[in-house]
Protein backbone atom coordinates (compact mmCIF):
# COMPACT_ATOMS: atom_id res chain seq x y z
CA UNK A 1 0.00 0.00 0.00
CA UNK A 2 1.09 3.34 -0.88
CA UNK A 3 -0.19 6.79 -0.19
CA UNK A 4 -1.99 8.39 -3.20
CA UNK A 5 -0.06 11.15 -5.44
CA UNK A 6 -1.08 14.54 -6.58
CA UNK A 7 2.19 16.67 -7.14
CA UNK A 8 -0.76 19.52 -7.51
CA UNK A 9 -2.71 19.42 -4.20
CA UNK A 10 -0.78 19.77 -0.71
CA UNK A 11 -1.14 17.02 1.62
CA UNK A 12 -0.86 19.15 4.18
CA UNK A 13 -1.59 22.57 4.64
CA UNK A 14 -0.90 25.11 7.01
CA UNK A 15 -2.74 28.60 7.28
CA UNK A 16 -2.08 30.98 9.56
CA UNK A 17 -1.37 28.85 13.09
CA UNK A 18 -1.29 30.11 15.91
CA UNK A 19 -0.39 27.99 18.97
CA UNK A 20 -0.69 29.81 22.55
CA UNK A 21 -0.25 28.12 26.38
CA UNK A 22 -1.94 29.12 29.19
CA UNK A 23 -0.67 30.39 32.05
CA UNK A 24 -1.84 32.53 35.25
CA UNK A 25 -1.27 35.74 33.22
CA UNK A 26 -3.28 34.97 30.20
CA UNK A 27 -2.02 32.61 27.21
CA UNK A 28 1.71 32.93 25.80
CA UNK A 29 1.73 33.13 22.08
CA UNK A 30 4.39 30.25 21.10
CA UNK A 31 3.77 29.93 17.16
CA UNK A 32 2.79 32.88 15.60
CA UNK A 33 1.29 32.88 12.26
CA UNK A 34 2.83 29.98 10.45
CA UNK A 35 1.94 28.95 6.88
CA UNK A 36 3.48 26.47 4.40
CA UNK A 37 2.44 23.26 2.37
CA UNK A 38 3.68 20.06 2.37
CA UNK A 39 3.00 17.82 -1.10
CA UNK A 40 2.87 13.86 -1.20
CA UNK A 41 6.10 12.00 -1.15
CA UNK A 42 7.78 15.65 -0.14
CA UNK A 43 10.19 15.74 2.75
CA UNK A 44 10.27 18.77 4.22
CA UNK A 45 12.51 20.18 7.16
CA UNK A 46 11.93 22.92 9.82
CA UNK A 47 14.89 24.35 11.40
CA UNK A 48 15.58 26.53 14.73
CA UNK A 49 16.87 26.56 17.83
CA UNK A 50 14.64 25.77 21.18
CA UNK A 51 12.14 27.51 22.00
CA UNK A 52 11.55 28.15 18.28
CA UNK A 53 8.40 26.66 18.09
CA UNK A 54 9.21 23.73 15.31
CA UNK A 55 8.11 21.30 17.79
CA UNK A 56 5.07 22.93 19.05
CA UNK A 57 3.81 23.32 15.03
CA UNK A 58 4.70 19.64 14.24
CA UNK A 59 2.16 18.75 18.11
CA UNK A 60 -0.37 21.03 16.78
CA UNK A 61 -0.99 19.33 13.51
CA UNK A 62 -2.03 16.45 15.37
CA UNK A 63 -3.37 17.50 18.13
CA UNK A 64 -0.76 16.65 20.78
CA UNK A 65 -0.29 19.79 22.41
CA UNK A 66 0.45 19.80 26.18
CA UNK A 67 -2.14 20.10 28.75
CA UNK A 68 -2.12 24.23 28.62
CA UNK A 69 -1.69 24.70 25.05
CA UNK A 70 -4.15 25.46 22.79
CA UNK A 71 -4.18 26.16 18.80
CA UNK A 72 -5.61 30.15 19.00
CA UNK A 73 -6.17 30.84 15.40
CA UNK A 74 -5.41 29.32 11.98
CA UNK A 75 -6.19 25.82 10.01
CA UNK A 76 -4.41 22.78 9.71
CA UNK A 77 -5.92 21.46 6.58
CA UNK A 78 -4.94 18.15 5.90
CA UNK A 79 -6.58 16.44 2.86
CA UNK A 80 -8.61 19.43 2.92
CA UNK A 81 -9.88 18.38 6.25
CA UNK A 82 -9.22 21.22 9.05
CA UNK A 83 -7.79 18.90 11.70
CA UNK A 84 -8.29 22.04 14.28
CA UNK A 85 -12.03 21.36 13.99
CA UNK A 86 -12.41 17.41 14.19
CA UNK A 87 -13.60 15.47 17.40
CA UNK A 88 -11.34 13.48 19.36
CA UNK A 89 -12.24 10.28 17.74
CA UNK A 90 -11.51 11.50 14.49
CA UNK A 91 -8.49 13.06 15.71
CA UNK A 92 -7.09 9.76 17.01
CA UNK A 93 -8.08 8.02 13.77
CA UNK A 94 -5.94 10.41 11.57
CA UNK A 95 -2.77 10.30 14.18
CA UNK A 96 -1.34 7.06 13.65
CA UNK A 97 -2.88 5.84 10.64
CA UNK A 98 -2.77 8.74 8.60
CA UNK A 99 -0.11 10.89 10.30
CA UNK A 100 2.42 8.98 12.40
CA UNK A 101 5.20 10.28 14.64
CA UNK A 102 8.92 9.43 15.08
CA UNK A 103 9.64 11.44 18.89
CA UNK A 104 12.96 12.56 19.82
CA UNK A 105 13.38 10.41 22.97
CA UNK A 106 12.93 6.45 22.11
CA UNK A 107 14.16 5.82 26.04
CA UNK A 108 11.18 7.74 27.17
CA UNK A 109 8.68 7.49 24.17
CA UNK A 110 9.07 3.25 25.36
CA UNK A 111 7.61 2.32 28.15
CA UNK A 112 10.35 0.26 30.14
CA UNK A 113 8.15 -2.02 32.08
CA UNK A 114 6.71 -3.59 28.79
CA UNK A 115 8.63 -5.82 25.82
CA UNK A 116 8.99 -4.45 22.79
CA UNK A 117 6.91 -6.53 20.94
CA UNK A 118 3.24 -5.62 23.39
CA UNK A 119 4.47 -2.17 22.82
CA UNK A 120 4.50 -2.05 19.00
CA UNK A 121 1.49 -5.01 18.86
CA UNK A 122 -0.75 -2.46 20.95
CA UNK A 123 -0.02 0.50 18.21
CA UNK A 124 -1.11 -2.13 15.47
CA UNK A 125 -4.18 -2.85 17.29
CA UNK A 126 -5.04 0.64 18.25
CA UNK A 127 -4.82 1.75 14.78
CA UNK A 128 -6.92 -1.20 13.27
CA UNK A 129 -4.15 -2.36 11.50
CA UNK A 130 -4.66 -6.46 12.44
CA UNK A 131 -7.72 -8.62 13.63
CA UNK A 132 -6.79 -9.80 17.20
CA UNK A 133 -3.14 -10.57 18.86
CA UNK A 134 -2.00 -13.29 16.56
CA UNK A 135 -2.30 -10.96 13.40
CA UNK A 136 -0.72 -8.36 15.28
CA UNK A 137 2.07 -10.15 16.51
CA UNK A 138 2.68 -11.40 12.71
CA UNK A 139 1.99 -7.52 11.58
CA UNK A 140 4.94 -6.90 14.04
CA UNK A 141 7.42 -9.26 13.49
CA UNK A 142 7.26 -7.32 9.87
CA UNK A 143 7.50 -3.79 11.38
CA UNK A 144 10.32 -4.72 13.25
CA UNK A 145 12.12 -6.42 10.20
CA UNK A 146 11.42 -3.35 7.90
CA UNK A 147 12.68 -1.07 10.60
CA UNK A 148 16.28 -2.82 9.80
CA UNK A 149 16.20 -5.09 13.21
CA UNK A 150 17.66 -8.67 12.85
CA UNK A 151 15.81 -11.72 14.31
CA UNK A 152 12.58 -9.54 15.12
CA UNK A 153 11.15 -12.33 16.51
CA UNK A 154 13.76 -12.79 19.18
CA UNK A 155 13.34 -8.99 19.45
CA UNK A 156 10.12 -9.21 20.29
CA UNK A 157 10.48 -10.47 23.59
CA UNK A 158 13.18 -7.92 24.71
CA UNK A 159 12.59 -4.58 27.15
CA UNK A 160 13.87 -0.91 25.59
CA UNK A 161 17.09 -1.51 28.15
CA UNK A 162 18.21 -4.63 25.98
CA UNK A 163 18.03 -2.27 23.23
CA UNK A 164 21.03 0.21 22.03
CA UNK A 165 19.44 3.96 21.16
CA UNK A 166 19.94 3.35 17.49
CA UNK A 167 17.55 0.39 18.32
CA UNK A 168 15.10 1.99 19.99
CA UNK A 169 14.95 4.05 17.63
CA UNK A 170 14.49 1.54 14.73
CA UNK A 171 11.80 0.64 16.55
CA UNK A 172 10.03 4.13 16.92
CA UNK A 173 10.50 4.85 13.21
CA UNK A 174 8.93 0.83 12.45
CA UNK A 175 5.80 2.12 14.58
CA UNK A 176 5.36 5.48 13.03
CA UNK A 177 5.23 3.86 9.53
CA UNK A 178 3.35 0.57 10.81
CA UNK A 179 0.18 1.86 9.21
CA UNK A 180 1.54 3.17 5.88
CA UNK A 181 0.55 6.94 6.79
CA UNK A 182 0.56 9.60 4.38
CA UNK A 183 2.44 12.24 6.28
CA UNK A 184 5.97 11.15 8.63
CA UNK A 185 6.72 13.65 11.23
CA UNK A 186 10.21 12.77 12.77
CA UNK A 187 10.63 15.31 15.21
CA UNK A 188 14.53 15.41 16.29
CA UNK A 189 14.22 11.66 15.39
CA UNK A 190 18.21 11.02 15.86
CA UNK A 191 19.72 13.63 18.39
CA UNK A 192 20.46 11.70 20.62
CA UNK A 193 22.76 8.83 18.68
CA UNK A 194 26.11 9.03 17.52
CA UNK A 195 26.46 10.52 13.77
CA UNK A 196 27.72 7.29 12.36
CA UNK A 197 24.29 5.37 13.99
CA UNK A 198 22.26 9.09 12.85
CA UNK A 199 23.02 8.36 9.10
CA UNK A 200 22.47 4.46 8.98
CA UNK A 201 18.86 5.55 10.73
CA UNK A 202 18.32 8.21 8.44
CA UNK A 203 18.80 6.48 5.53
CA UNK A 204 16.78 3.76 5.96
CA UNK A 205 14.13 6.30 6.71
CA UNK A 206 14.45 7.49 3.82
CA UNK A 207 14.36 4.56 1.81
CA UNK A 208 11.41 3.25 3.49
CA UNK A 209 9.19 6.64 2.69
CA UNK A 210 10.78 6.93 -0.87
CA UNK A 211 9.34 3.06 -1.24
CA UNK A 212 5.77 4.12 0.36
CA UNK A 213 5.90 7.77 -1.20
CA UNK A 214 5.39 8.84 2.17
CA UNK A 215 5.72 12.95 2.56
CA UNK A 216 7.85 14.13 5.74
CA UNK A 217 8.23 16.68 7.96
CA UNK A 218 11.49 16.85 9.56
CA UNK A 219 12.58 18.73 12.42
CA UNK A 220 15.29 19.41 13.33
CA UNK A 221 18.10 22.36 15.37
CA UNK A 222 21.10 21.00 12.52
CA UNK A 223 20.62 22.92 9.10
CA UNK A 224 23.61 20.66 7.89
CA UNK A 225 21.21 17.80 8.31
CA UNK A 226 18.11 19.65 7.24
CA UNK A 227 19.51 20.46 4.19
CA UNK A 228 21.17 17.06 3.70
CA UNK A 229 17.85 15.37 3.93
CA UNK A 230 15.16 17.81 2.94
CA UNK A 231 14.19 19.22 -0.75
CA UNK A 232 12.36 22.22 1.49
CA UNK A 233 13.40 24.27 4.99
CA UNK A 234 11.38 26.75 6.78
CA UNK A 235 13.68 28.51 9.13
CA UNK A 236 11.57 29.56 12.46
CA UNK A 237 12.74 31.87 15.09
CA UNK A 238 10.38 33.09 17.65
CA UNK A 239 7.26 31.28 16.12
CA UNK A 240 7.52 32.90 13.13
CA UNK A 241 9.04 31.45 9.89
CA UNK A 242 11.62 34.03 9.04
CA UNK A 243 13.01 32.39 5.93
CA UNK A 244 11.46 29.38 3.71
CA UNK A 245 12.03 27.90 0.05
CA UNK A 246 14.65 25.07 -1.42
CA UNK A 247 16.75 23.30 1.30
CA UNK A 248 20.08 24.15 -0.65
CA UNK A 249 19.17 27.69 -1.61
CA UNK A 250 18.65 28.39 1.43
CA UNK A 251 21.63 26.62 2.73
CA UNK A 252 24.21 28.39 0.18
CA UNK A 253 22.36 31.81 -0.22
CA UNK A 254 20.74 32.64 3.26
CA UNK A 255 19.01 35.63 3.83
CA UNK A 256 17.81 36.04 7.32
CA UNK A 257 20.48 37.38 10.23
CA UNK A 258 18.81 34.53 11.75
CA UNK A 259 19.72 31.87 9.04
CA UNK A 260 22.65 33.41 8.55
CA UNK A 261 23.97 32.46 12.46
CA UNK A 262 22.89 29.08 12.17
CA UNK A 263 24.79 28.75 8.77
CA UNK A 264 27.56 30.19 11.12
CA UNK A 265 27.30 28.07 13.74
CA UNK A 266 26.74 24.28 12.77
CA UNK A 267 30.13 22.58 13.54
CA UNK A 268 29.86 20.42 10.08
CA UNK A 269 29.81 23.68 7.83
CA UNK A 270 32.49 25.70 10.16
CA UNK A 271 34.43 22.66 9.71
CA UNK A 272 34.17 23.24 5.83
CA UNK A 273 35.57 26.26 5.86
CA UNK A 274 38.28 25.76 8.39
CA UNK A 275 39.67 24.36 5.04
CA UNK A 276 39.49 27.24 2.88
CA UNK A 277 40.92 29.42 6.10
CA UNK A 278 43.94 27.43 5.63
CA UNK A 279 44.40 28.46 2.24
CA UNK A 280 43.87 32.59 3.35
CA UNK A 281 40.28 32.32 1.99
CA UNK A 282 37.58 33.95 3.70
CA UNK A 283 34.28 33.05 3.90
CA UNK A 284 31.77 36.05 5.43
CA UNK A 285 29.50 33.80 7.15
CA UNK A 286 32.48 33.37 9.29
CA UNK A 287 31.96 36.69 10.86
CA UNK A 288 28.38 36.37 11.25
CA UNK A 289 28.07 34.53 14.58
CA UNK A 290 31.16 36.86 15.77
CA UNK A 291 29.02 39.52 14.96
CA UNK A 292 25.92 38.16 16.79
CA UNK A 293 27.52 36.94 19.85
CA UNK A 294 30.60 39.31 20.13
CA UNK A 295 32.63 35.78 20.23
CA UNK A 296 35.68 34.40 18.74
CA UNK A 297 34.32 32.45 15.30
CA UNK A 298 35.76 29.10 15.31
CA UNK A 299 34.86 28.64 11.97
CA UNK A 300 37.48 31.04 10.84
CA UNK A 301 40.51 29.46 13.45
CA UNK A 302 42.84 27.07 11.10
CA UNK A 303 44.71 24.17 13.53
CA UNK A 304 48.30 24.47 13.38
CA UNK A 305 50.86 22.57 15.05
CA UNK A 306 52.15 23.78 18.65
CA UNK A 307 55.36 24.26 19.80
CA UNK A 308 55.76 21.02 21.28
CA UNK A 309 55.56 21.04 25.02
CA UNK A 310 56.08 18.74 27.90
CA UNK A 311 53.55 16.23 28.12
CA UNK A 312 50.33 17.25 30.90
CA UNK A 313 48.13 13.90 29.95
CA UNK A 314 50.10 11.05 29.26
CA UNK A 315 48.27 7.57 28.57
CA UNK A 316 50.66 4.57 28.37
CA UNK A 317 49.38 1.01 27.13
CA UNK A 318 46.48 1.63 29.58
CA UNK A 319 43.63 -1.05 29.48
CA UNK A 320 40.24 -1.44 31.20
CA UNK A 321 38.73 -5.15 31.18
CA UNK A 322 35.32 -5.72 33.14
CA UNK A 323 34.25 -8.76 34.55
CA UNK A 324 30.74 -9.47 33.36
CA UNK A 325 28.61 -11.84 34.91
CA UNK A 326 27.37 -14.72 33.18
CA UNK A 327 24.43 -17.32 34.63
CA UNK A 328 25.77 -18.56 37.96
CA UNK A 329 29.34 -18.05 39.28
CA UNK A 330 30.62 -17.32 35.49
CA UNK A 331 31.59 -14.35 34.27
CA UNK A 332 33.73 -13.19 30.95
CA UNK A 333 36.11 -10.71 30.26
CA UNK A 334 34.78 -7.42 28.38
CA UNK A 335 38.00 -5.19 27.27
CA UNK A 336 36.41 -1.69 27.18
CA UNK A 337 39.98 -0.18 26.36
CA UNK A 338 43.00 -2.22 25.19
CA UNK A 339 46.37 -0.65 24.92
CA UNK A 340 45.53 2.77 24.82
CA UNK A 341 48.49 5.46 24.11
CA UNK A 342 48.68 9.24 23.80
CA UNK A 343 49.97 12.50 24.99
CA UNK A 344 48.24 16.01 25.53
CA UNK A 345 50.53 19.17 25.54
CA UNK A 346 49.76 22.01 27.87
CA UNK A 347 47.86 23.82 26.91
CA UNK A 348 46.19 22.02 23.93
CA UNK A 349 43.16 19.93 23.23
CA UNK A 350 43.10 16.20 22.46
CA UNK A 351 40.26 15.09 21.25
CA UNK A 352 39.05 11.37 21.81
CA UNK A 353 36.52 10.34 19.18
CA UNK A 354 34.25 7.00 18.53
CA UNK A 355 31.23 5.66 18.24
CA UNK A 356 29.07 4.62 21.97
CA UNK A 357 31.02 1.81 23.35
CA UNK A 358 34.49 2.66 21.97
CA UNK A 359 35.91 3.20 25.07
CA UNK A 360 36.43 6.69 25.56
CA UNK A 361 34.19 7.74 27.95
CA UNK A 362 35.73 4.94 29.85
CA UNK A 363 39.64 6.51 29.33
CA UNK A 364 37.99 9.89 30.76
CA UNK A 365 36.81 8.52 33.72
CA UNK A 366 39.94 6.30 34.17
CA UNK A 367 41.87 9.66 34.05
CA UNK A 368 39.46 11.44 36.60
CA UNK A 369 40.21 8.29 39.03
CA UNK A 370 36.52 7.58 38.48
CA UNK A 371 37.27 3.98 37.00
CA UNK A 372 40.32 1.82 37.87
CA UNK A 373 42.55 0.91 35.47
CA UNK A 374 43.43 -2.52 34.57
CA UNK A 375 46.74 -2.07 33.25
CA UNK A 376 49.88 0.41 32.09
CA UNK A 377 50.35 3.55 33.74
CA UNK A 378 48.86 7.33 33.65
CA UNK A 379 50.61 10.26 34.13
CA UNK A 380 49.89 13.63 35.13
CA UNK A 381 52.90 16.01 34.61
CA UNK A 382 54.77 13.91 34.56
CA UNK A 383 53.84 11.47 37.72
CA UNK A 384 52.65 8.17 37.72
CA UNK A 385 49.46 8.62 39.42
CA UNK A 386 49.57 5.25 40.57
CA UNK A 387 52.54 6.40 43.19
CA UNK A 388 50.79 9.11 44.15
CA UNK A 389 50.36 9.34 48.27
CA UNK A 390 46.30 10.22 49.05
CA UNK A 391 47.15 13.83 50.24
CA UNK A 392 48.80 13.76 46.49
CA UNK A 393 45.95 12.29 44.99
CA UNK A 394 43.55 14.93 47.02
CA UNK A 395 45.38 17.78 44.90
CA UNK A 396 45.64 16.33 41.50
CA UNK A 397 41.73 15.79 42.25
CA UNK A 398 41.63 19.89 42.30
CA UNK A 399 43.95 19.84 39.15
CA UNK A 400 41.15 17.79 36.97
CA UNK A 401 38.02 18.79 36.81
CA UNK A 402 34.96 17.59 34.21
CA UNK A 403 32.18 18.65 33.09
CA UNK A 404 29.73 16.26 31.64
CA UNK A 405 26.97 15.77 28.65
CA UNK A 406 23.81 16.52 30.55
CA UNK A 407 24.18 19.55 32.35
CA UNK A 408 20.52 19.18 34.33
CA UNK A 409 21.75 15.81 35.58
CA UNK A 410 24.61 16.82 36.82
CA UNK A 411 23.59 19.73 38.89
CA UNK A 412 21.40 19.40 42.11
CA UNK A 413 18.16 21.02 40.99
CA UNK A 414 17.62 21.23 45.34
CA UNK A 415 21.11 23.48 44.99
CA UNK A 416 20.58 27.20 43.46
CA UNK A 417 23.78 28.09 41.37
CA UNK A 418 25.76 29.60 44.03
CA UNK A 419 25.56 26.98 46.30
CA UNK A 420 26.25 24.38 43.14
CA UNK A 421 29.55 26.45 41.56
CA UNK A 422 31.02 26.76 45.37
CA UNK A 423 30.28 23.15 45.70
CA UNK A 424 34.58 21.91 44.82
CA UNK A 425 35.66 24.95 47.08
CA UNK A 426 33.44 23.47 50.25
CA UNK A 427 34.38 19.85 49.44
CA UNK A 428 38.48 20.80 49.38
CA UNK A 429 38.02 23.07 51.88
CA UNK A 430 38.98 26.24 50.04
CA UNK A 431 38.58 29.71 51.92
CA UNK A 432 35.61 30.57 53.67
CA UNK A 433 31.93 31.36 52.86
CA UNK A 434 32.88 34.91 51.90
CA UNK A 435 35.74 34.08 49.88
CA UNK A 436 34.22 31.15 47.88
CA UNK A 437 31.51 33.51 46.97
CA UNK A 438 34.15 36.10 45.68
CA UNK A 439 35.44 33.05 43.58
CA UNK A 440 31.96 31.69 42.71
CA UNK A 441 31.19 35.64 41.60
CA UNK A 442 34.64 35.78 39.68
CA UNK A 443 33.74 32.32 37.28
CA UNK A 444 30.47 32.97 36.74
CA UNK A 445 32.21 36.14 35.22
CA UNK A 446 34.72 34.12 33.37
CA UNK A 447 31.41 31.85 31.42
CA UNK A 448 29.96 35.35 30.65
CA UNK A 449 27.03 34.38 33.16
CA UNK A 450 25.67 37.70 35.39
CA UNK A 451 26.09 37.41 39.18
CA UNK A 452 22.24 37.13 39.64
CA UNK A 453 22.48 33.91 38.26
CA UNK A 454 23.73 32.94 41.42
CA UNK A 455 20.61 32.98 43.15
CA UNK A 456 18.26 31.13 40.80
CA UNK A 457 17.86 27.14 40.05
CA UNK A 458 19.19 25.00 37.48
CA UNK A 459 15.41 24.46 36.17
CA UNK A 460 15.23 28.13 36.08
CA UNK A 461 18.07 28.16 32.96
CA UNK A 462 18.28 27.22 29.38
CA UNK A 463 20.40 24.26 28.47
CA UNK A 464 23.12 26.38 27.49
CA UNK A 465 23.20 28.63 30.74
CA UNK A 466 23.22 25.08 32.82
CA UNK A 467 26.21 23.92 30.80
CA UNK A 468 27.98 27.45 30.98
CA UNK A 469 27.26 26.77 35.06
CA UNK A 470 28.83 23.31 34.55
CA UNK A 471 31.65 25.04 33.65
CA UNK A 472 31.96 27.88 36.13
CA UNK A 473 32.00 24.67 38.66
CA UNK A 474 34.58 22.73 36.71
CA UNK A 475 36.59 26.30 36.72
CA UNK A 476 36.22 26.77 40.45
CA UNK A 477 39.26 25.78 41.88
CA UNK A 478 41.52 26.65 39.12
CA UNK A 479 42.31 23.50 37.73
CA UNK A 480 44.48 23.00 35.01
CA UNK A 481 42.70 20.13 33.08
CA UNK A 482 39.18 19.94 32.02
CA UNK A 483 37.89 16.88 30.99
CA UNK A 484 35.00 17.40 28.87
CA UNK A 485 32.34 14.41 28.32
CA UNK A 486 29.97 15.37 25.19
CA UNK A 487 29.99 18.14 26.85
CA UNK A 488 28.11 20.06 23.72
CA UNK A 489 26.24 17.61 22.31
CA UNK A 490 23.15 17.21 23.24
CA UNK A 491 22.85 21.73 23.06
CA UNK A 492 21.26 23.22 19.93
CA UNK A 493 23.95 24.03 17.16
CA UNK A 494 23.99 28.22 18.20
CA UNK A 495 24.10 27.62 21.56
CA UNK A 496 26.79 24.81 20.61
CA UNK A 497 28.91 27.34 19.22
CA UNK A 498 28.49 30.03 21.23
CA UNK A 499 29.78 27.16 24.35
CA UNK A 500 32.72 25.75 22.06
CA UNK A 501 33.53 30.08 22.01
CA UNK A 502 33.80 30.23 25.34
CA UNK A 503 36.10 27.02 25.46
CA UNK A 504 38.27 28.46 23.42
CA UNK A 505 38.89 31.52 24.78
CA UNK A 506 39.18 30.34 28.49
CA UNK A 507 41.82 28.07 27.37
CA UNK A 508 43.57 30.95 26.07
CA UNK A 509 43.04 33.03 28.93
CA UNK A 510 43.60 30.62 31.64
CA UNK A 511 46.53 28.32 29.60
CA UNK A 512 43.92 25.37 30.16
CA UNK A 513 44.38 21.47 29.01
CA UNK A 514 41.80 20.21 27.32
CA UNK A 515 40.68 16.36 27.01
CA UNK A 516 37.52 16.35 24.94
CA UNK A 517 35.09 13.41 24.56
CA UNK A 518 32.57 13.42 21.47
CA UNK A 519 31.41 11.07 19.00
CA UNK A 520 30.99 13.84 16.50
CA UNK A 521 34.11 14.59 14.29
CA UNK A 522 32.61 17.91 13.24
CA UNK A 523 32.54 19.24 16.78
CA UNK A 524 36.62 18.00 16.96
CA UNK A 525 37.06 20.47 14.08
CA UNK A 526 36.62 23.63 15.76
CA UNK A 527 37.61 22.51 19.31
CA UNK A 528 40.51 20.54 18.98
CA UNK A 529 44.38 20.28 18.29
CA UNK A 530 45.28 16.70 18.07
CA UNK A 531 42.81 13.67 17.85
CA UNK A 532 42.42 10.29 18.84
CA UNK A 533 39.99 7.48 17.03
CA UNK A 534 38.97 5.10 19.13
CA UNK A 535 36.86 1.60 17.50
CA UNK A 536 36.36 -1.73 20.06
CA UNK A 537 38.14 0.03 23.12
CA UNK A 538 41.03 0.36 20.83
CA UNK A 539 42.90 3.73 18.92
CA UNK A 540 42.79 2.94 15.28
CA UNK A 541 44.13 6.56 14.28
CA UNK A 542 45.71 9.69 15.93
CA UNK A 543 47.55 12.86 14.81
CA UNK A 544 46.49 16.54 14.20
CA UNK A 545 43.23 17.36 13.62
CA UNK A 546 44.04 18.57 9.91
CA UNK A 547 45.90 15.61 8.91
CA UNK A 548 43.28 13.10 10.33
CA UNK A 549 40.75 15.47 8.17
CA UNK A 550 42.83 15.80 4.93
CA UNK A 551 44.09 12.14 4.93
CA UNK A 552 42.13 9.58 6.94
CA UNK A 553 44.14 6.02 6.96
CA UNK A 554 41.64 3.76 8.70
CA UNK A 555 37.92 3.21 6.98
CA UNK A 556 36.29 3.64 10.33
CA UNK A 557 37.29 7.40 10.31
CA UNK A 558 36.44 7.57 6.98
CA UNK A 559 32.79 6.42 7.66
CA UNK A 560 33.23 9.02 10.53
CA UNK A 561 33.47 11.99 8.45
CA UNK A 562 31.18 10.85 5.58
CA UNK A 563 28.55 10.47 8.41
CA UNK A 564 29.20 14.43 9.12
CA UNK A 565 25.32 16.01 8.73
CA UNK A 566 26.03 17.80 5.95
CA UNK A 567 29.13 16.33 4.77
CA UNK A 568 27.49 15.91 1.45
CA UNK A 569 26.65 19.82 0.72
CA UNK A 570 28.93 21.60 -1.46
CA UNK A 571 28.87 25.32 0.30
CA UNK A 572 28.16 28.29 -2.86
CA UNK A 573 30.34 31.21 -2.67
CA UNK A 574 28.91 34.32 -0.66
Amino acid sequence: MTAEYNPDVPLLSIENLEVAFKTQDGFVPAVRGVSFDIYPGETMAIVGESGSGKSTTAHAIINLLPGSGQVTGGAVKFEGRDLTKLGRSEIEHVRGNLIGLVPQDPMNSLNPVHRIGFQVEETILANGQADGRKAARKQAIQVLKEAGLADADRRLRQFPHEFSGGMRQRVLIGIGLSSDPKLLIADEPTSALDVTVQKRILDHLDTLTKERNTAVLFITHDLGLAAERAENLVVMHRGRIVESGPALEILQNPQHPYTQRLVAAAPSLASKRIQTAVTGHVDPLAEVLTESTGTVDLASIAHTEAVPAEPVIEFRDVTKVYKIRGSGFRSTDFTAVDKMSFQVPKGSTMAIVGESGSGKSTAAKMLLRLETKTSGSILVNGRDTDTLSRPELQALRREMQPVFQDPYGSLDPLHNIGNTVAEPLRVHGVGDSASRRKRVLEVLDQVALPSSVADRYPNELSGGQRQRVAIARALALKPEIVVLDEAVSALDVLVQAQVLNLLAELQSELDLTYLFITHDLAVVRVIADRVCVMEQGRVVEHGTVDDIFANPQQEYTERLLQAIPGASITLGSH
